[in-house]
């Protein structure tokens, strides 16, 4: 009964530090195809799956880029996120777009303007970046939004259209993840 119990345990053992180095394996494989897509990268980034994007080569990932599930990029234009930034599930950034009249749009017209993300951002979930626009640094863009103008540094800017509500201040540094203590 013992060496059953002990067998069990080291295959077990086995398993797991199999599991580990499969994983991390993926991982590191998983980085390797992300750089041969994206145009550039710095060493810290992590996209997680799924991914879309049309070429890849338009895209510039600042240092700790992060973007959580179903991250879209339409990137006939450049779009650049500098460091730090995080992006919620199911955000898009779009550079390109059609003509308003609808004798250029189904003859195939198409434009394409770049697209700039600052440094220290937080995208919410499910926000949506048009063509032309530029993200300020220090920026929280709230779920949801549509952004169609730019947002300027060190503000919370949400909505549809989405538009600044407040300048981010010394003031948010004091303020706890514990909703029950922010009285």
């Amino acid at each position: 009964m013992t060496n059953s119990f002990a067998m069990n345990a080291v295959r077990l053992k086995i398993f797991a530090e199999s599991t580990t180095i499969f994983r991390l394996r993926m991982k590191r494989l998983k980085k390797i195809l992300i750089k041969k897509i994206v145009g550039s990268t710095k060493e810290n980034f992590y996209i997680t799956a799924p991914f879309w994007c049309d070429y890849g080569y338009n895209i510039e990932l600042g240092e700790n880029f992060y973007s959580n599930h179903n991250m879209v990029i339409l990137d006939c234009a450049k779009v650049k996120f500098g460091d730090n930034v995080f992006v919620a599930p199911n955000c898009g950034f779009y550079t390109a777009g059609h003509p308003v009249d609808y004798p250029r749009r189904n003859a195939g017209f198409e434009y394409a303007y770049p697209i700039t993300v600052g440094d220290n951002v937080w995208i919410g979930g499910g926000v949506q970046v048009m063509p032309g626009v530029t993200i300020g640094s220090n920026v929280v863009i709230g779920g949801g939004s549509v952004v169609v103008k730019d947002i300027p540094s060190d503000c919370v800017a949400v909505g549809n259209p989405c538009k600044p509500i407040r300048k981010i201040t010394d003031e948010d540094m004091k303020t706890c993840f514990d909703k029950s203590m922010n009285k």
